[in-house]
């Protein structure tokens, strides 16, 4: 028999089959599995290139040593990590105060896996208070609602569905793509457990009209006597507001905000996932949703829809809150909506789009063709720049907007000016082409997107 070489066994290792629907059955070497791993990644996207997400696409070296030194450990388990559970409560402090929660008030919050386990606790939280409210009045309670707008995240929607909450959705219209108080009178009433409104929208990156809703609701328990809590979903807007617009009142300054949420892995600097959590005062998350498990060792408060979980991004996000301060947040976010703005009016300025954010408040840039350009469309302009290796969202909007196609560039703290010039040539380069020879792509086919949920109560 032919003695192989190191070369030989490992490219023997490398060329494996690899099956597609039974368990592999034989073992390989760390570096040919390495290899193949990585291999069937080379076609995936850049992440610094991949502007259709709002998650961190860079770190430092210090930054990922703290991940690397903590990514063995589980979260939960707070009584063999219980430095790790230390920093995450000190942090929920922080984020409390960083949000303006009241003084006086208990801070209580949590690390998430991301938003999407931060919004449904807050859902959770708010629809158990809801209930003991109507419970301890004698009143029903088994139809619960929830108010938000049509351009709410996924997650509040499944929230609504696998909670058996009753959505009461208030729709978009084109030039007008943000939660106000137009249609509140016929979606609140008295089995609202809260309203739901945005900061920093997924669609265009708008905040909804906090303000003026918060006043509505006043008005309203007024006029009615039912007090109806808000939630801000923050994930975006929660690390950009506090530090570029101090005076601008979206958080706990505003009484009826009781909880809110943020993506620690999008402007809060972390990598994929981690979310938070926060509510105004440790009486408003319900007691009855804590558990409490002893077998780690020691009893444990549990309050997350996760168990298990990775400790890395939370020694992560304390590294980052450590190491850039108020100062250094607000450096990097000033710097980085610039940057949008600086995008924004490259894009505006070669006559192809309209802006769609009439806002520019988070470093997102949402843009619409202009109604002459009918030989092409956004989504044209998407796979266009695919080409370049640029990956930018184009979707329809949400009913009663669906008409309106938007392409969508979330701009990072990674990118330079540099950078942003050299993008801002490819889409209207791109544009140019799409102009002379026309676009063929249709918008993808979405199951139920104009279906309003049916749920029970």
């Amino acid at each position: 028999m032919k003695h192989k070489s190191a070369f030989g066994l490992f490219f023997d290792e490398f060329n494996e089959d690899i099956p597609e629907d039974s368990f592999p059955r034989k073992s390989i070497s760390a570096f040919a599995a390495e290899s193949i791993v990585n291999s069937e990644a080379w076609t995936d996207a850049q992440p610094t290139m991949n502007l259709s997400s709002f998650v961190t696409t860079f770190t430092e070296p210090e930054a990922l040593e703290v991940l690397k030194r903590n990514f063995l450990k589980n979260h939960i388990d707070h009584d063999m990590y219980p430095q790790l559970f230390a920093m995450e409560n000190r942090m929920v402090r922080w984020l409390h105060e960083l949000w303006n929660g009241p003084k006086e008030a208990e801070p209580y919050g949590t690390a998430t896996v991301g938003s999407s386990e931060a919004c449904m606790l807050a859902g959770l939280a708010h629809k158990w208070n809801w209930r003991q409210g109507r419970e301890a009045a004698g009143k029903d309670g088994s139809r619960p609602n929830l108010v938000t707008g049509g351009n709410v995240q996924i997650v509040w929607k499944k929230f609504l569905r696998y909670f058996d909450v009753e959505p009461r959705i208030a729709p978009l219209k084109p030039g007008n793509y943000r939660l106000t108080t137009e249609h509140l009178e016929e979606l609140v009433d008295e089995n609202t457990i809260a309203v739901v409104a945005i900061a920093g929208q997924t669609f265009t990156g708008e905040d909804d009209d906090i303000q003026e809703i918060h006043d509505w609701l006043d008005d309203y328990e007024k006029r009615t006597g039912h007090n109806v809590p808000m939630h801000i979903d923050g994930a975006s807007g929660g690390f950009v507001n506090p530090f570029l617009y101090p005076d601008y009142e979206w958080d706990f300054r505003l009484p009826r905000v009781q909880s809110i949420n943020a993506s620690g892995h999008k402007y809060g600097l972390v990598p994929p996932g981690l979310g938070w959590v926060i509510f105004r005062d440790r009486k408003v998350f319900n007691e009855d949703l804590v558990f409490y498990v002893n077998y780690l060792g020691g009893e444990m408060p549990t309050a997350t829809l996760n168990f298990s979980r990775n400790a890395a991004q939370i020694a992560y996000q304390y590294y980052v809150f450590v190491r850039l301060g108020f100062e250094g947040y607000k450096e990097i976010m000033q710097h980085t909506l610039d940057n949008a703005l600086h995008l924004r009016e490259l894009l505006v300025d070669s006559g192809y789009f309209e802006i769609m954010n009439k806002t520019q408040r988070i470093p997102v840039v949402a843009l619409t063709l202009k109604d002459e350009y009918t030989n092409f469309n956004e989504f044209d302009v998407s796979a266009k720049v695919r080409e370049r290796g640029w990956v930018l969202s184009a979707y329809s909007m949400p009913p009663d907007a669906v008409n309106v196609n938007s392409l969508r560039i979330v701009v990072r703290p990674h990118l330079n000016r540099n950078v942003i010039n050299s993008l801002a040539r490819d889409i209207i380069q791109a544009c140019d082409w799409l102009k002379a020879h026309g676009g063929t792509a249709t918008p993808p086919d979405l199951h139920g997107h104009e279906v309003a949920t049916v749920a029970k109560c």
